[in-house]
């Protein structure tokens, strides 16, 4: 019991600097759903060119859908007309940060991560759009189709008679924010709370300065946290309290970004999706381009943390989040409740 207690305390104390950023990046991932156009994502990523893949990168960065919530939308963009660069690009930016997951790396890691992170999501996600944009044509049986009946593709859940009416702001702002509060949480509320078990757990076992002094600093927990991330689920937002975990017990900043990056935009599913939609040798490109991209990534960002003298052993420490109070404990509650309302909702 006292194993169990000193998890869940540390996995509280995790929630607790996190819970407002949460919310707030919650809240503003329904702005962007309200003033958003609809088609708008559509519309820019027909062209095979390098002008898609950019526009692809840009657009899929901010927006806040997981892994399992790109993929519908991305197949719905391939079947209108998006190029295999741009819808290759879209998964890879869209998964890998949002609103929401800048806003908790913020809480838990530092200043500088956040910024670096959609900053390396974008490039990752380029030069992949690039480098698929070079393979020749491969037949999938699931090219575009033409005349699409409605071009709601990026709304998950909506009925198609909004795609001849446009809706009043009011309606935009109900259903944008139904979508942060509700279908978002929803898709990633339990691997948010997994995350945060997960975190607490490292915490209370793993002693301070295990991983610097079994593993290093160099490129050895890169290539043991691309290893990890590439296989297995796990969306950006759930993956930063275990980054920052690891964090705490001496994980590098470029080990770090490397889990962030690939950890959120490949998953078995994802790969196969891929495949079967623009073809193997493009699944092929996909997973080696973010593999490279993030090791070398995770090195300039270590080279990085090393030339503003800030200890890669200890980064972490110098962190944007909260101490425990009436306000952060308010918020960690109602962000769990939200979470259950929205599972209770969805099932």
């Amino acid at each position: 019991m006292d194993i169990l207690f000193g998890i869940l305390a540390e996995s509280w104390n995790i929630l607790n600097n996190s819970a407002l950023f949460i919310l707030f990046g919650l809240f503003m991932s329904g702005i962007i759903k309200i003033f958003m156009p609809e088609g708008f994502v559509e519309k820019h990523l027909g062209t095979n060119n390098i002008t898609s893949v950019l526009k692809a990168s840009l657009i899929g960065t901010p927006l806040p859908l997981c892994s399992c919530g790109v993929v519908p939308v991305s197949i719905g963009l391939r079947k209108q007309g998006a190029s295999k660069g741009a819808t290759a690009a879209f998964m890879i930016s869209t998964p890998e940060t949002g609103v929401d997951s800048i806003s908790i790396t913020y809480a838990l890691l530092d200043p500088i991560m956040t910024i670096i992170r959609p900053l390396a999501a974008f490039l990752t996600a380029f030069t992949a759009g690039i480098m698929v944009n070079l393979l020749p044509d491969e037949s999938t049986g699931d090219g575009p189709v033409d005349n699409p009946a409605c071009s709601c593709a990026s709304e998950k859940k909506i009925s198609s008679k909004y795609c001849n009416q446009k809706p009043t702001l009011y309606k935009r702002s109900v259903s944008s924010f139904s979508f942060a509060f509700k279908e978002l949480l929803a898709d990633i509320g339990v691997f948010l709370i997994t995350g945060f078990i997960i975190a607490g757990t490292i915490t209370y076992f793993v002693p301070d300065g295990f991983i610097e002094n079994n593993l290093g600093a160099g490129l050895k927990p890169m290539l043991i946290m691309l290893l990890i991330g590439i296989p297995v689920y796990v969306c950006a937002t759930s993956s930063t309290p275990i980054v920052a975990a690891l964090a705490m017990k001496g994980l590098s900043p470029g080990a770090a970004i490397v889990f962030l990056l690939a950890g959120p935009a490949t998953n078995a599913a994802t790969i196969t999706v891929i495949a079967n939609l623009l073809g193997k040798k493009v699944a092929a490109v996909y997973v080696i381009t973010i593999a490279v991209i993030s090791l070398i990534i995770g090195y300039a960002v270590n080279s990085l943390y090393s030339f503003l003298s800030i200890d890669i052993s200890s980064w972490v420490t110098v962190t944007g989040g909260m101490e425990n109070s009436i306000l952060t404990n308010t918020a960690s509650l109602f962000l769990l409740a939200l979470i259950i309302r929205s599972r209770i909702i969805k099932s």
